[in-house]
C-alpha cells in the first residue's frame, strides 16, 4: 500500500516517513516542491498522480499563524485552495484523502473539550484559511477524514519544545504563558493513528464513517505547566534546565489571537478507529529523549 504524504520537512510528513519504514507492506512517499506547490495549484494533480498513490495525507500547509495576518492571499491560497486541489486529485483517483486541520477554527471560547460539532469561529487569517480547507477538502472529496489537532511537537521541524529547550540552554529563565490550555500531541502518535486508520480505509469501498475527526493528545495543560514538564524532564536527563515564570496571553502580545481553549476531545476518532490514545505525557518521553542529546547544557 503506497501512501502519498504532501510536504517533505512538516512534523507529520516526517514522522510518517519514519514510522513507514517500521510497517511492512506500506510505501511512505513525501511529495513537496517544487514538483507540489500547494501555492501553485496547478502543480498539485499531476504530482499526485504521478506518485501513484493508494491513499493522500495532506499535510503541507501555511504555519506561520503570525505571518499570515500580513499574507492572508497566500495563507488562503496554500491552506484553503491548494488542500483543495489535493483532495481534488484523490478523487480523481477514487482513492481517499486524509488532511490536516487544527484547533484554531475555534474562538477558544470553550469551557471544555471541543468536540468535532462545535460550532467553528476562527479568530486569526491562519485559522480561517483552515477553515476554508476544511470545507474545500470536504467539497472536492466526499471520501475524506479531516484531522484536527493541536500543539503539535517531534523531534522534528520547529515546535514549542524543541523552543523551550533551546531558551533554557541560554538562560535562567523563561516566561510561558499560563492561560492557554490545549492538549499536547506528539507528531509521532498522530503518525501511527494515520497508519492504523488507514489499515481500515485501504481497499474497504464500504468504509461509511469519513467526515471531520479530533485526534490530540490524552489530557491537558497549559503552556506554562507543559514547559515545566519539559524542562523537569529535560534536566532528569542530563539536559538544560530553566526555571519557568507564568506569564498572561496579555503580556505577550502577538498579531494573531491564539485560542485560550485548545481542548480537542478525541473519543470519536478512538471509537470510529478503534485506536488507543496515549497520555501525552508518555508519548512526550520519546520524544525527548531524541532531543536532550541534541540540545547544548
Amino acid at each position: 500500500m503506497r501512501l502519498v504524504v504532501t510536504g517533505r520537512e512538516g512534523q507529520v510528513a516526517a514522522s510518517l516517513l519514519e514510522a513507514g519504514q517500521k510497517r511492512a507492506g506500506v510505501e511512505v512517499i513525501a511529495i513537496g516542491r517544487p514538483e507540489l506547490d500547494l501555492a501553485n495549484p496547478d502543480t498539485v494533480i499531476d504530482a499526485i498522480a504521478a506518485a501513484k498513490p493508494d491513499i493522500v495525507v495532506s499535510a503541507a500547509a501555511y504555519t506561520a499563524v503570525d505571518r499570515a495576518e500580513d499574507e492572508p492571499d497566500l495563507a488562503f491560497a496554500v491552506n484553503a485552495v491548494g488542500a483543495g486541489k489535493v483532495a481534488e486529485a484523490a478523487a480523481q483517483l477514487d482513492i481517499p484523502v486524509i488532511h490536516l486541520s487544527t484547533d484554531y477554527v475555534f474562538d477558544g471560547s470553550a469551557s471544555g473539550a471541543y468536540i468535532e460539532t462545535d460550532a467553528t469561529a476562527p479568530q486569526s487569517v491562519y485559522g480561517a484559511s483552515k477553515l476554508a480547507g476544511e470545507q474545500a477538502v470536504a467539497a472536492a472529496n466526499p471520501r475524506h477524514l479531516i484531522l484536527r489537532t493541536a500543539w503539535v511537537y517531534s523531534p522534528f521541524g520547529k515546535n514549542f519544545v524543541k523552543t523551550v529547550l533551546r531558551l533554557a540552554a541560554a538562560r535562567d529563565e523563561i516566561a510561558v504563558v499560563a492561560d492557554q490550555w490545549g492538549n499536547p500531541t506528539s507528531a509521532l502518535d498522530i503518525a501511527d493513528a494515520i497508519l492504523h486508520a488507514v489499515a481500515m480505509l485501504h481497499g474497504n469501498k464500504n468504509f461509511g464513517a469519513f467526515g471531520v475527526f479530533h485526534l490530540a493528545g490524552s489530557g491537558e495543560t497549559n503552556w506554562s505547566g507543559f514547559a515545566r514538564h519539559i524542562l523537569d524532564t529535560s534536566r532528569v536527563l542530563g539536559g538544560p534546565w530553566a526555571r519557568v515564570r507564568d506569564i498572561a496571553t496579555i503580556d505577550y502580545p502577538t498579531k494573531a489571537r491564539r485560542p485560550a481553549n485548545s481542548k480537542l476531545s478525541s473519543a470519536k476518532f478512538v471509537s470510529t478507529f478503534d485506536w488507543d490514545a496515549t497520555d501525552w505525557r508518555a508519548s512526550f518521553e520519546k520524544v525527548i529523549d531524541r532531543l536532550v542529546g541534541s540540545i547544548p547544557k
